[in-house]
C-alpha cells in the first residue's frame, strides 16, 4: 500500500469545510428571516411574483444537484462522482463478479434500511403537517437544517455509517442520496419552489440507483482502483484516514 500521509487537510476537504461554514451562515440567516422577514417565505407559494433571498438558495441547490448529474473533475468528492466512467479505474486483476454481486446486494439492503427509516421520519412530518402543527416554513427550515447536517455527516461524524458499515464516504453506497433526503420534507409543500427541488433530487437519486445496477464495478473498491485508500486524495473522512495512517 502506498503512503497516504498528507500534510494538513486535503484540497477537497478544505473546500467542503468552506461549504459547511457557508451552509451554517445560510441556516442562521434563514432563522433570522423566520423572526424578522417571514414574508420572504412567500416564495413557496408564488415563485414568480416577487424576488426573495430564498430564490438565491433555490439556485444554489439546483447547481449543487447539477454537479451530481454531470461529470465534474474538480471541486467535488470522488464519492459523489464514482458513478461516471471518467472516475473508474479498473483493477488489473480479473474482477470477482460473484463477490461484486454479493457486495452490491449487501450494501443495497443496508441502504434501503435507511430508506425505510427516512420514509417513517417523513411520514411523521406529514402527520404533523396535516394536523396543522407545522407548516410550509417549518418544512423548508427542516430541509435547510438537513442541508447543514449533510456536510456534518461527511466531515465530522455520520450516523448512517452505523447501518451501512462502510469505512468512508468515498465508498459510501448512498453518497448521492443527500439531496433526496434533504428535500423529502418538501413533499407536502405545494408550489414551484418545493416541487422543482424535490423532482430534481429524485432525478439525481434515480441516476445514482440506475448506475449502481448498470455499472456496479464502479462502486466497489476491489473493482475500482480509484476507491482504494492507497489512491485516495480527498481525505474527507479524517477519523478513518488518521487510523489508517497510524498503521502505515
Amino acid at each position: 500500500m502506498e503512503n497516504t500521509k498528507v500534510k494538513g487537510p486535503s484540497r477537497i476537504r478544505k473546500i467542503y469545510i468552506a461549504k459547511l461554514v457557508c451552509r451554517c451562515f445560510i441556516l442562521l440567516f434563514s432563522f433570522y428571516l423566520c423572526w424578522e422577514q417571514i414574508g420572504e417565505f412567500d416564495v413557496l407559494d408564488s415563485f414568480f411574483s416577487e424576488f426573495s433571498s430564498l430564490h438565491i438558495l433555490w439556485v444554489i441547490w439546483m447547481i449543487d444537484m447539477l454537479y451530481q448529474v454531470f461529470p465534474v473533475k474538480d471541486h467535488i468528492a470522488l464519492g459523489s462522482q464514482k458513478l461516471f466512467e471518467h472516475r473508474f479505474k479498473p483493477i488489473v486483476e480479473k474482477i470477482n463478479h460473484q463477490n461484486l454481486r454479493n457486495y452490491i446486494i449487501s450494501t443495497t439492503k443496508s441502504a434501503y434500511r435507511i430508506f425505510i427509516i427516512w420514509v417513517i421520519l417523513i411520514a411523521v412530518l406529514g402527520i404533523l403537517y396535516f394536523k396543522g402543527i407545522i407548516g410550509d416554513v417549518f418544512l423548508l427550515m427542516t430541509s435547510i437544517v438537513f442541508y447543514v447536517c449533510d456536510l456534518i455527516c461527511v466531515l465530522i461524524w455520520c450516523p448512517f455509517r452505523l447501518i451501512m458499515r462502510n469505512k468512508c464516504c468515498t465508498t459510501c453506497r448512498i453518497f448521492n442520496w443527500d439531496h433526496l433526503m434533504m428535500f423529502t420534507p418538501l413533499l407536502y409543500v405545494r408550489g414551484f419552489y418545493a416541487r422543482t427541488l424535490l423532482l430534481m433530487s429524485i432525478a439525481v437519486w434515480l441516476l445514482w440507483e440506475v448506475s449502481v445496477m448498470l455499472y456496479p464495478e464502479r462502486f466497489w473498491e476491489f473493482s475500482n482502483e480509484a476507491l482504494k485508500c492507497s489512491n485516495c486524495t480527498d481525505k474527507l473522512c479524517t477519523q478513518y484516514c488518521q487510523k489508517l495512517r497510524k498503521k502505515l
